[in-house]
């Protein structure tokens, strides 16, 4: 898959906005990826699974809580890959755990994200994984907005890699 088929189909599935938009850290935008547009449509979902298993070492999986779950849930089932589910703050029934699934002291894994913008909730799974006993220190993300998340991801020895960055999606859905 290239990067063109994947912005086509996002772009296909109309999730990429224009206008004016609130954001979740409290900013705004002049464009909005909308990941439910993009995480419901099966092509979509196809094509980011196939992409983040090019883009995977063997790692086991975790997906972000709520958003990324069916990509990782996707991307498990494409590279028959374990996953865990990261939530942002541990449940207060049942288990109560923050980290859903199996995983093991020391366990490689990689964070799959739907879009990153400050990286501030990657980062809080990549901690609670930290904190879990788990070796993190890769993100992959669909949509980099490039607003600052690598920069933050870094500081915490952690790269992040995206399939589309805001400028390949935009500079693309400008020129169709």
């Amino acid at each position: 898959m290239t990067n063109d088929e994947l912005i086509a189909a996002l772009r296909d599935a109309d999730a990429v906005k224009f206008g004016e938009f609130e954001l979740s850290h409290g900013g705004t935008s002049e464009y909005y990826v909308d990941k439910y547009l993009f995480e419901t449509d099966p092509h979509c979902l196809r094509l980011i699974a196939e992409a983040f298993a090019e883009e995977l070492c063997g790692e086991k999986l975790a997906g972000v809580a709520l958003g990324a779950v069916p990509l990782v849930a996707v991307t498990s089932v494409e590279t028959d890959t374990p996953y865990v589910i990261a939530r942002k703050q541990a449940k207060e029934y049942g288990t109560g755990n923050r980290i859903e699934g199996r995983l093991a002291e020391g366990e490689e894994v990689v964070v799959l994200e739907d879009i990153a913008t400050t990286g501030k909730s990657a980062l809080d799974a990549v901690e609670a994984l930290r904190d879990a006993g788990a070796v993190v220190d890769r993100v992959l993300v669909v949509v980099d907005r490039q607003e600052g998340a690598r920069e933050r991801l870094a500081e915490a020895d952690v790269e992040l890699d995206a399939l589309v960055t805001a400028d390949d999606l935009l500079d693309d859905e400008h020129a169709s």
